[in-house]
């Protein structure tokens, strides 16, 4: 019954998702041509450009998310102004001496990673205070795509409102196994304007 409590649209692999950004290429193409210029120890560039250039694909393989990626275009800017100026700051200083430079891009990953995490766990949490089946937009860190979640919120403050939502979940059950398998006849349209709790646990019990 994990469908109850989120209803994800699309893959959980992803690449990352600031390079979602419509700035990402210019911002990021910009901090790897200037790397060299950062630090008085020649052995802090190559780390450095590996940073950077694997920023993406390094971003998925923290969040440990088990749940699809997937993050409000909102959320997104705000992400990437922190992390955009947080680098411009680090880029504005002359060079640095031997290991600040690189550990100071460690920081500034690892921040990314907690607010991307965040992001995406709060939009979730914030979809599930509604009442019944809610829909958000949001931006697949898999392919950059529009996208969208789709959760049942809990938050339902009287027997009808419940009622209600569960009719409306039951509903888009139905539609959604209608896609891969045989209609369930006590979901049939016929039989959903009469529906109670009661007959609605014992409909999904027997399916």
């Amino acid at each position: 019954m994990a469908l109850l409590l989120c209803l994800g649209m699309t893959a959980a692999l992803a690449r990352g998702c600031l390079h979602c950004h419509n700035n990402f290429s210019e911002k990021f193409s910009y901090y790897r041509h200037h790397v060299n210029l950062k630090s008085w120890w020649v052995g802090d560039i190559p780390v450095s450009g590996a940073l950077l250039t694997d920023w993406s694909q390094d971003t998925m393989r923290e969040l440990h998310l088990a749940i699809p990626a997937e993050i409000t275009r909102e959320n997104l800017d705000q992400v990437a102004r922190t992390v955009y100026r947080k680098m411009d700051q680090l880029y504005q200083g002359k060079m640095y001496f031997p290991g600040y430079f690189p550990n100071e891009l460690r920081a500034i990953f690892r921040e990314q990673v907690h607010l991307i995490q965040n992001a995406i766990i709060r939009s979730r949490i914030d979809c599930q205070r509604h009442c019944g089946i809610f829909q958000y937009e949001t931006i697949s860190c898999h392919n950059c795509s529009d996208s969208h979640v789709i959760c049942f919120g809990y938050n339902c403050e009287s027997s009808a409102q419940w009622e209600s939502a569960v009719r409306g979940l039951l509903i888009y059950i139905s539609n959604w196994h209608n896609l891969v398998a045989p209609s369930i006849s006590c979901l049939e349209p016929q039989h959903l304007a009469n529906l109670t709790l009661e007959s609605a646990s014992e409909c999904l019990t027997q399916h």
